[in-house]
């Protein structure tokens, strides 16, 4: 793997994993994973989607197929270099309780042989971009933060060394609703500046719909019934299997990764009396106006442009023409 880059395809080939009693977790997996963007991987409980991720960094070790990080075989890598090379975040943080903040985020960069003031630098940069002060909270100890501070700064130390991947088996599972929103807010934002290749594991639909560039919904024996964006999943579901995973609400969330139309506005009258949304909403924050306001049309604003309305018609206009054509997909 080519250390100066920040992302780094991942290629898994035939993927397969069988333990000594028979088991069989993972069968024959193919998937190619773009570098710099967020793949989700979803499914039942038991189907393999936890199983696959630690395979990637040889947590569990292969029974068979390939996979490879920028064209190497992390199968011929030492496996302890390997990991250092990855980024690994997990539900419950992992923090070291007798350390400092500092020391924590900082535990890569110490076991590779960085100089103190490079990793000092690093870790103070990463805390602020995870929003956590290292003035503030820098020197002090796991046990002084409470879960959602706990978990940024895990996902600080998996980026403290700068890697190209980053492993996140469900990394906000164990907060409360609102911190989680606030978590998913915070890694979208962070994802927008680093630009790593992400694989997540989650069991929630709405936050493979929300964090996700592409999702791969997996069934039993990680059988891979469709890998494909957001938008297209929901709206073409490649098999009843996927149709009923996502379930029968998939036109709302699908509402949530659909962008306000801006070709079918229409310009607002002078006396146009409406609630207003930014140009960059989505059709899911438009209707959400609507419901509030108790409006059937809101104002779409945009940095002094002349004001133009979207109605509810507009809505379910655009997400009947909102079906792509399908991507690649597998199953069985």
């Amino acid at each position: 793997m080519d250390g100066t880059r920040s992302a780094a395809p991942i290629n898994l080939e035939n993927v397969r994993k069988q333990y000594p009693d028979g088991t069989v977790a993972v069968e024959g997996l193919s998937m190619d994973l773009a570098a710099g963007e967020t793949t989700v991987l979803i499914g039942p409980s038991g189907c393999g989607k936890s199983t696959v991720l630690r395979m990637i960094n040889r947590l569990i070790e292969p029974s068979g197929g390939t996979i490879r990080i920028d064209g190497t075989d992390v199968g011929r890598q030492d496996a302890a270099k390997l990991r250092r090379s990855i980024g690994y975040v997990i539900q419950n943080v992992g923090l070291f309780p007798h350390q400092t903040i500092r020391a924590n985020v900082g535990t890569v960069p110490r076991l590779v042989g960085w100089p103190k003031a490079r990793i000092r630098e690093r870790t103070d940069e990463l805390l602020s971009l995870v929003s956590l002060d290292p003035d503030r909270y820098g020197d002090r100890y796991p046990h002084e933060l409470s879960g959602g501070q706990r978990q940024r700064v895990g996902v600080a130390r998996a980026l403290a060394a700068d890697p190209v991947v980053l492993l996140m088996d469900e990394p906000f599972s164990a907060v409360d609703p609102i911190v989680r929103t606030r978590l998913q807010d915070e890694f979208r934002r962070l994802q927008e500046t680093v630009r790593k290749t992400v694989v997540l594991v989650t069991h929630d639909i709405d936050e493979a719909v929300r964090l996700g560039d592409r999702i791969a919904v997996l069934s039993e024996h990680g059988r891979l019934q469709q890998f494909a964006p957001p938008a297209e999943l929901l709206a073409t579901p490649a098999n009843d299997f996927v149709r009923e995973f996502v379930g029968g609400d998939r036109g709302i969330k699908l509402l949530a990764v659909t962008p306000i139309p801006h070709d079918r506005l229409r310009p607002a009258d002078d006396g146009t009396l409406a609630p207003f949304v930014a140009a960059d909403a989505t059709l899911q924050e438009a209707l959400a106006v609507m419901l509030r306001e108790g409006s059937n049309r809101v104002v779409v604003s945009s940095n002094g442009a002349p004001s133009r309305v979207l109605t509810v018609d507009d809505i379910v206009t655009e997400l009947a023409a909102s079906r792509p054509a399908p991507s690649v997909e597998k199953e069985g």
